[in-house]
């Protein structure tokens, strides 16, 4: 049962994340940490797998689609994303190797103030003016920053990297989302062949890597079927509800922290 769980999760966060953009890992990541019992460092493991699994198969998707990833500012922040994503997995250790439930306390608390930020940009987003970056150093110092947050809460780019997308260039929904794909599908990357040069592989059982994998691919081709039939409008307001639900999770899961 514990396997059909992990399966579902993964179609049902991937399907969501591929329309929106998040990912999948925004979702994975604190409802496993809710009901699973893993440890923080496996559940990261599982999810950033299963959220590249998703992007690989999102970008095949799309290609020949109306909407397409930038290929100079997009690359560049994709760029600076590995980069970041190694950077990430390397301040995931360090706190882990600190000791207790830190490294969990402190993926829980950045996801409740990161998610309540871009919630409030969300609302406010038609009176924010907005910037259109294209200074090639400003798009890889902010793609490895995107990286590093991505890397750090297992969660494979999430919320902020629409914010991002939408307030520094200007993109419209649909465009922020598959380009949010691209930047995570280079985070995640690197982080994942951090992981394995680095021999840092959390224990985990492989019928349920294999299962939320192929729950990716699945989501991720559901994810993309769908969004060439929803408008910015309908991707909109999937993004905001997504937010409330992600925000309440984390925080029932920092409650559970300290009882």
């Amino acid at each position: 049962m514990q396997i059909l769980f992990n399966f579902l999760v993964a179609i049902l966060a991937t399907t969501i994340g591929g329309i929106s953009g998040v990912g999948g890992g925004v979702i994975i990541k604190p409802v496993m940490d809710a009901v699973s019992g893993l440890p923080v460092a496996t559940i990261s493991f599982l999810s950033g797998c299963t959220v590249l699994a998703m992007t690989i198969t999102s970008m095949v998707r799309s290609i020949g689609g109306e909407v397409k990833v930038e290929p100079r500012r997009g690359t560049l922040l994709a760029i600076g994303a590995a980069v970041g994503g190694i950077v990430g997995k390397q301040l995931f250790d360090l706190v882990k190797d600190a000791g207790g439930s830190a490294v969990s306390v402190a993926q829980q608390v950045l996801m409740i103030l990161l998610t309540l930020g871009v919630l409030a940009y969300t609302l406010n987003r038609p009176r924010i003016r907005t910037l259109n970056v294209k200074n090639g150093a400003a798009c890889v110092v902010i793609g490895l920053a995107l990286g590093v947050l991505s890397s750090f809460l297992g969660i494979g780019g999430g919320p902020i990297n629409l914010a991002v997308l939408y307030y520094f260039f200007s993109m419209d929904s649909k465009t922020a989302a598959l380009n949010s794909l691209y930047v995570i599908l280079f985070s995640q990357g690197a982080s994942f062949l951090n992981t394995l040069i680095g021999q840092t592989v959390p224990e985990f059982e492989w019928p349920v890597l294999i299962v939320m994998m192929v729950g990716g691919v699945v989501g991720g081709t559901v994810g993309r079927s769908l969004s060439r039939r929803m408008d910015n409008k309908a991707v909109d307001k999937l993004f905001f509800w997504l937010l409330l639900v992600i925000t309440g999770i984390s925080v029932y899961n920092l409650v559970r922290c300290f009882v």
